[in-house]
């Protein structure tokens, strides 16, 4: 054995016995930081001693071994790349050394260390190239280890102070455009539901981003270094971000040791560990998930405001430093704040603490879509103890809420006010839904970042993009109190922060004490606090059929006036939109705008006028007359057979093809029909009755991966059914596969004509069922009340394939006819509502009971593994 080998054999042993000793201490007190410079340090001692052993040059010159990346900035995690430099002072040197750099590497794996050397002289370090940003900017964060001093220092004093200052705006540029890049990739948003925390938008990538920054105007500014102390790592202004370093180190460093790789990834079950061992925070014990998260995202958008806040800053490229000379910087009047181009400043000797003037300025953000500097916004922030004095109420607080709330950039005002502390100010019943997480896979956002999407989608509506959303933005000009439907919308979810069962009702509570400081009239008081309590109503009713008159008539006695219907949907338009980005479908905003007409048209009428008719439409019989002229006897009887909701909700074009292809029906089993829908897939099932022919339906799509988002069953009176499902194809399997097509629809004749039992096919096709992330208690309501033909049925399950097949085999076993199906899903949860009678009538008390319980029992077979 070599004495090398020795020596290495000895250092892997210290190694594994020492950063053993380092995560045990992490595991006790939860340090991050602390975890990684010890990391940092051994590493270094371990890389000084196999250099001196390996290289047999300690009396010789030309190399320095040189931290860089992480590794320089001391912050090795626990299974994070070793970045070493091997600085050259020229070619001659880098020949002589090169064996003893390539054994050193390989010592360094056989240790355990995963290295990731670079071998560079110093005239190719002198180098910029923008492809290769990323070893520039490890050289911003460099150490030296071991070797000869020399060739460090003149990288340090001399190369890369001149490689800073010749290539600054290529550098700085780069650096924004690259962050761009990555941010647009998580979409630009801090809000994930698993997010990557070194590489989500304010994650530690962010918080690297904005030290290099301010590495680099420090250079810029003062043709050097600044003046480092303990370490080299540039910090950042104020407490909140060196907090947000210590929290995300922490929450790194748990889920490196926790899958023992370089995984980043926060997913549902490593959120759950964290907050029980307490990651990152400064109590002991064990704590609420959705409470870590909330910890999580407050300094995320810390560590995002300030990088964004210097990418912002950045001068224009070199190529427009004549424009950027030229531009002027010009007062706000009545405030000691400037504008320029688009930034709004302010000068190191003003006063900032005069509540008229910042508000005017959030106005002008609000207006306008300026942006605060950085320098504004913490002189504001210093500002804060000497507005809580002044704060303002009254109508001078109104004037200046209500001028930012009816700016088109609203939102982006609400979150910088948010983020200094201004809004908590100015309105404390707010500070409650900062950062508040509704932890489930349905709500992607924060309530106050919710509450921000909300008012911006209203605003959105003066440009509407989309056919549907011009519909919405008609409405926007019909609200007479705008001023007063956005304070609704900025205080409507405010009660979230109170865990009491109904958000609603708490969420009047805060807002009255924001209207009694705002000194409303008791009417405009009663406007805000309606919508608020109301605000829910039409999410409810569209889980309800919509186009029953009695659903109608029973909504609308809720809503009571077009002018509360107009504010309701649109509130309740914004409101959907903004859980997540799928919230609202086509297919959704489609029956929002139906419920609105169908309520509307109900206002406008008289109580006491009969408001559908038992018998067809002549008008409707005459059009689909018209496009099947030869089968006047046969049309009228299928019409006259189906119920008024199949005529109200088809075109005559769509009821015209059910005739015919009932009429099929002599030399055919059954009749479907498969057409593409916006985002859906639309199955349109024409045959005879049979029991469970629902249920085969709902299993022969759930064995083809199709997830039901509606369904609807209607019979004529000589047991003709027509049933249309309208579905999603998650995995595209129709869209990228044409050929399949045929065979999909075959398989659905097959099933429909009891050729092919459903159950053979569900044995030959396992369902997965995939863990999941909630543990979902299955419910079920029954109510005889809100409709005069039906009993209604609400099942609230964990979506599972398979599920509306259970459902509907267990009703057809109790005799149950489905009059109409209401499909929805809510991320994991599934909220499905059935139309059922039995024997022609409702479910009596004894019915409901049973089929409840069995329900149930048949939901609790399908429930997937909780993961843990």
């Amino acid at each position: 054995m070599t004495p090398a080998f020795s020596s290495v054999q000895q250092l892997r042993q210290r190694y594994r016995t020492e950063i053993a000793g380092t995560w045990e201490a992490f595991g006790r007190n939860g340090d991050g930081p602390m975890a990684v410079r010890r990391r940092a340090a051994l590493v270094d001692q371990l890389c000084e001693q196999l250099w001196l052993t390996l290289s047999n040059a300690a009396m010789r010159s030309g190399v320095a071994l040189v931290a860089s990346g992480g590794f320089g900035r001391k912050e090795l995690f626990p299974h994070s790349d070793v970045d070493i430099l091997y600085l050259c002072s020229d070619a001659q040197s880098e020949a002589e050394f090169r064996e003893a750099i390539l054994a050193c590497n390989q010592a360094m794996w056989d240790i355990g260390l995963r290295a990731s050397p670079a071998t560079r002289t110093l005239k190719e370090c002198d180098r910029y190239d923008p492809e290769n940003l990323e070893f520039t900017l490890s050289l911003l964060d460099r150490r030296f280890i071991a070797g000869d001093p020399a060739p460090y220092q003149t990288l340090q004093s001399e190369i890369l102070p001149a490689l800073v200052l010749r290539e600054w705006s290529n550098i700085a540029h780069r650096i924004a455009e690259l962050s761009r890049a990555r941010h647009e990739k998580y979409g630009n948003t801090i809000f994930h539901l698993e997010p990557n925390i070194k590489e989500c938008p304010g994650g530690l990538r962010d918080y690297h981003l904005a030290h290099w920054l301010n590495l680099l105007n420090h250079i810029r500014e003062h043709k050097g270094w600044p003046p480092f102390s303990a370490s080299p790592f540039y910090a950042l202004r104020g407490e909140d971000a060196s907090s947000a370093f210590d929290f995300l180190s922490a929450a790194r460093c748990f889920l490196h040791l926790r899958s023992g790789r370089d995984n980043n990834r926060l997913d549902w079950q490593s959120q759950d560990e964290a907050a029980a061992r307490s990651i990152g925070l400064e109590t002991q014990g064990t704590s609420d998930p959705a409470y870590w998260m909330r910890t999580y995202f407050r300094h995320a958008r810390t560590v995002h405001r300030r990088a964004m806040l210097l990418m912002e800053a950045l001068p224009p490229p070199r190529q427009s430093f004549y424009k950027h000379f030229r531009r002027k910087r010009v007062s706000v009047a009545g405030t000691d704040f400037m504008l320029e181009e688009g930034r709004i400043d302010v000068s190191e000797t003003a006063q900032v603490a005069d509540p008229e003037g910042i508000l005017r300025i959030f106005g002008m953000i609000a207006a306008h879509g300026y942006r605060l500097t950085r320098q504004a916004e913490e002189r504001i922030a210093d500002s804060l103890p000497v507005m809580d004095v002044q704060a303002p109420e009254g109508p001078f607080l109104w004037n200046g809420l209500r001028e930012i709330l009816m700016g088109p950039h609203a939102a982006q005002a609400l979150r910088t006010m948010h983020a200094l502390g201004i809004l908590e100010l100015l309105i404390p019943e707010f500070h409650g839904i900062d950062a508040l997480v509704i932890r489930d896979s349905y709500h992607r956002y924060t309530v106050d970042e919710h509450t921000f999407l909300v008012i911006d989608s209203v605003h959105q509506l003066r440009q509407p993009h989309f056919p549907w959303e011009k519909r919405y933005a008609t409405l926007l000009g019909e609200i007479d109190r705008l001023d007063l439907f956005l304070v609704a919308l900025l205080m409507h979810d405010t009660g979230k922060a109170r865990d009491t069962g109904d958000h609603t009702v708490e969420s009047v509570v805060l807002a009255d004490s924001l209207l009694a400081r705002l000194d409303l009239d008791p009417e405009e008081r009663d406007t805000i606090r309606r919508l608020i309590r109301n605000h829910l109503e039409m999410s409810a009713a569209l889980r309800r059929d919509i186009f029953d008159a009695e659903t109608i008539r029973v909504f609308a006695e809720k809503v009571g006036s077009q002018t509360h219907l107009k504010m309701l949907c649109l509130m309740t338009y914004a409101d959907i939109k903004s859980v997540n980005p799928d919230a609202l479908t086509p297919w959704k905003a489609e029956n929002l705008w139906q419920l609105y007409i169908s309520t509307s048209n109900f206002l406008d009428r008289s109580v006491d006028e009969e408001r559908y008719r038992t018998a067809v439409d002549p008008v409707l019989f005459k059009r689909i007359l018209g496009l099947a002229p030869e089968h006047a006897s046969e049309l009228r009887a299928f019409l006259e057979g189906l119920p008024q909701r199949y005529l109200l909700t088809r075109q005559p074009e769509q009821i015209r093809d059910h005739f015919l292809m009932a009429l099929r029906l002599n030399s055919s089993k059954a009749q479907i029909n498969l057409r593409s829908l916006r985002q859906l897939n639309e199955l349109t099932l024409v045959c005879r009755d049979r029991p469970l022919l629902f249920a085969d339906v709902a299993g022969a799509l759930s064995i083809w991966g199709m997830n039901i988002v509606k369904a609807d069953a209607f019979s004529d009176d000589a047991g003709i059914v027509v049933d249309s499902f309208q579905f999603s194809d998650p995995f595209q399997t129709l869209e990228l596969n044409p050929s399949e097509v045929q065979r999909f629809q075959q398989s659905l004749l097959d099933v429909v004509s009891n050729a092919v039992p459903v159950e053979d096919l569900l044995r030959q096709r396992h369902l997965y069922r995939a863990p999941s992330m909630l543990n979902v208690a299955t419910r079920t309501e029954f109510d005889n009340l809100s409709s005069t033909h039906s009993t209604l049925l609400q099942v609230v399950a964990h979506d599972s394939p398979g599920l509306l097949r259970s459902i509907a085999t267990t009703l057809s076993a109790h005799n149950c006819n489905i009059k109409v199906a209401l499909i929805d899903t809510e991320g994991e949860i599934a909220i499905d509502v059935f139309y059922l009678t039995l024997r022609g009538s409702k479910l009596d008390d004894d019915a409901q009971q049973e089929i409840g319980q069995a329900l149930l029992a048949a939901i609790e077979e399908l429930r997937p593994v909780t993961t843990p």
